[in-house]
């Protein structure tokens, strides 16, 4: 396995977020390009970290170019993500780029955020991934359960306490 560095995000890292995003998006081929990622709603809100509403994640580099990232975001009601659950609950999303997959890069930034998590003392968090994704096999190894009621929707929940 490669060698990683690590760093915790901040407010300055939107062009790695929106990097990020873009590949989630796009995990089964393109359907969406940057322009979609900055214009709409539904996509740009994963683009920011703010810290001070309690948002962090933590990005991965090798030879100092980004291999993956994750973060966990406080989106409110009136503009909620795609696995949102209420506004106590952050959601998780996690990108590794396609040379570093297959590696266990994703595996350990995932517990990674799982561990900051519980340190923050927070009950769970939650995340959304489409049924054909490959990377739900993970959250299920990980302890994330579908939401009942919300399978349609990939809403996955990991309860920490």
């Amino acid at each position: 396995m490669p060698t990683y560095t690590h760093r915790a995000l901040s407010p300055e890292d939107t062009p790695l977020l929106e990097q990020a995003t873009l590949g989630t998006i796009n995990w089964c081929g393109p359907r969406f390009t940057l322009t979609d990622v900055r214009a709409r709603p539904e996509f740009s809100h994963y683009t920011r970290c703010q810290p001070a509403r309690g948002d962090f994640g933590i990005a991965a580099y090798h030879d100092e170019e980004p291999a993956g990232v994750v973060w966990a975001l406080y989106l409110s009601a009136d503009d909620p993500g795609y696995g949102y659950i209420d506004e106590t609950t952050p959601e998780i999303s996690l990108w590794v780029s396609e040379e570093h997959r297959g590696l266990g890069l994703g595996r350990m930034l995932l517990q990674a955020i799982i561990s900051e998590a519980t340190t923050r003392n927070l009950n769970q968090i939650s995340l959304s991934v489409e049924a054909d994704n490959f990377a739900r096999n993970l959250y299920l190894a990980e302890g994330f359960t579908p939401v009942v009621g919300r399978e349609k929707d990939g809403v996955m929940l990991r309860k920490l306490s």
